[in-house]
């Protein structure tokens, strides 16, 4: 069963597992916080584990309480935002824009995709976030090894180096099931996380 981690300020960071998470709070560098945004400390939360019928993460046992697994917790010490540099990887290009065409803007299975480098490579153009995007198989083969103007193409969709922010909803949503009760803190990054300004 994952955990969601949150800095000190309810900012999603990472998930973990449920043992770490309640090792954090049995040891008070973490708090049990609730989808109203309350926390509790490792007694509070066994003593209100107590009064739950019912965890959708379900109860850990042991001989002398129950204690319900959380959804979520809080970091006491921590206050910043990690950045973790994406990997350059097919999938994360794929995630990154959607699984759509960047010339036609359409959506499409990844089996009817390729990646296209909009300065070819023989024409000096790196392998990088800036210069690769997403291409249907039809805008790929109109391109060709041109530059999308030279064959009257235009992206629809601009090339973009992934910031914190996208790579954090990417993994959360694609490569975790996301929970419902994680969901409020998840979109916090996107609502507050600073713009950048380039």
């Amino acid at each position: 069963m994952d955990v969601l981690v949150l800095n000190k300020n309810f900012f999603a960071i990472q998930i973990t597992s449920w043992q770490r998470a309640l090792r954090l709070v049995y040891t008070d560098r973490a708090s049990v916080v609730d989808e109203e945004y309350r926390t509790y400390s490792f007694n509070d939360w066994c003593e209100l584990s107590k009064c739950l019928k019912d965890n959708p993460s379900g109860f850990i046992y042991t001989p002398n309480f129950k204690i319900a697994i959380p959804d979520v917790i809080s970091l006491k010490y921590y206050d910043r935002i990690p950045f973790k540099e994406m990997k350059f990887t097919r999938k994360n290009i794929y995630e990154l824009y959607g699984y759509r065409c960047c010339y036609c803007g359409k959506k499409f299975s990844s089996k009817e995709l390729n990646l296209d480098h909009i300065i070819p490579r023989s024409r000096g153009g790196k392998s990088d976030w800036k210069n690769v995007v997403t291409s249907c198989i039809n805008c790929n083969l109109k391109k060709g090894n041109s530059l999308p103007e030279e064959k009257g193409m235009k992206l629809v969709i601009k090339p973009t180096k992934p910031t914190y922010s996208s790579n954090l909803t990417i993994v959360m949503k694609n490569i975790f099931k996301v929970k419902t009760s994680w969901q409020k803190f998840i979109d916090n990054i996107y609502w507050n996380i600073e713009l950048d300004q380039t």
